[in-house]
């Protein structure tokens, strides 16, 4: 049975939305907006926090999709990029990581090698929340 055109736009649409917004069978979720350059907090389906990021400058990536943490690490420097300090770090995609900078008048804007970057303040309570509700419970969601 094929579907009809209208059957496979609404399939379209539902995918596209249903990743944009946070899903409630999670208990904590970190929305990031590239375009946007901010990070929401969701926590239960409410908003607690709206955070001010900077994911990839240009020529580096800031990959979209969803994911669950894999590691957290509390004092991380990089291996990457010169022993760069990434504190509060939440690792969700290989290397990339949601994490604290000390480059915080760089915030609002594109300046990262594809990291999401938090002051350290929010990347504490981040960091602080996935713990508290565990890594299968959190979800990071990357949008353009």
């Amino acid at each position: 049975m094929s579907r009809s055109p209208v059957s496979a736009v609404f399939a379209a649409l539902v995918l596209t939305f249903a990743s944009a917004f946070p899903a409630q069978a999670d208990r904590l979720v970190a929305r990031v907006s590239i375009s946007q350059q901010t990070m929401h907090v969701y926590h239960h389906g409410q908003l607690l926090y709206e955070w001010p990021v900077s994911t990839a400058r240009s020529g580096k990536v800031t990959p979209a999709g969803s994911w669950r943490p894999q590691l957290l690490s509390r004092n991380h420097r990089s291996s990457l990029y010169n022993n760069a300090p990434m504190p509060y770090a939440v690792f969700y995609s290989g290397n990339y990581a949601i994490h604290g900078t000390d480059q915080i008048n760089r915030l609002g804007r594109p300046a990262s090698a594809g990291c999401v970057r938090l002051h350290p303040n929010n990347a504490r309570k981040f960091f602080d929340m996935v713990r508290a509700e565990g890594m299968t419970e959190t979800r990071v969601i990357v949008v353009r």
